[in-house]
């Protein structure tokens, strides 16, 4: 009886010290990524991705114990010129089928201040993975005014070697490097 307590008292200390980390899922419709890059010196260019779904796993208390998955369909890319996303999706860069995605899993969190932290992780892109790192912030964590859930957002910035991933097509005159900002919000899953 004694063995059961103590392996029922254990059970319930290890589930406790690990249930920390909550599970947030994406709001796809208040997230997005948003890319910019010189083109041929004349201009700087953007354009976006949304449509995602993705997953935080969030520990307030030890942020360096949280994760992130995400992944976005390649053909939601939207850059405000139709010509310019069907050039986008061409064998010059990506080569897009139904169904490719960009991906992206954290392997570690390091915080740098009370907001912030360096989230590294694997983007894999064009069917290619490299290491990259997000500067990442905290925005707010709280109760959402209209949904009555709570909700978390955060940004987050990186730079990115479109020829890392086989999509250097053009380079330099279009710019090899890609700046990168994220802006997401999620929600308590239930």
């Amino acid at each position: 009886m004694k063995s059961t307590l103590l392996a029922a008292a254990l059970a319930v200390s290890a589930t406790t010290a690990f249930a920390s980390a909550e599970k947030y899922t994406l709001d796809s419709s208040h997230s997005q990524v948003v890319f910019s890059y010189n083109h041929l010196g004349f201009s700087t260019t953007t354009g976006m991705f949304s449509g995602f779904e993705g997953e935080i796993m969030f520990d307030q208390e030890d942020p360096a114990a949280s994760s992130v998955t995400v992944s976005m369909p390649v053909v939601e890319m939207f850059t405000g010129w139709k010509p310019r996303e069907d050039h986008f999706m061409t064998e010059d860069f990506f080569g897009v089928t139904e169904g490719d995605l960009i991906s992206f899993t954290s392997t570690s969190i390091e915080v740098t201040g009370e907001n912030t932290a360096n989230i590294t992780g694997d983007l894999t892109m064009n069917g290619v993975t490299k290491p990259v790192v997000l500067d990442a912030k905290l925005n707010q964590v709280g109760d959402h005014p209209m949904a009555n859930k709570p909700w978390a957002g955060f940004d987050a910035t990186t730079t990115l070697v479109r020829s890392d991933f086989d999509l250097g097509q053009f380079a330099p005159f279009v710019s090899d490097e890609v700046e990168v900002r994220i802006s997401v919000e999620a929600q308590k899953a239930e």
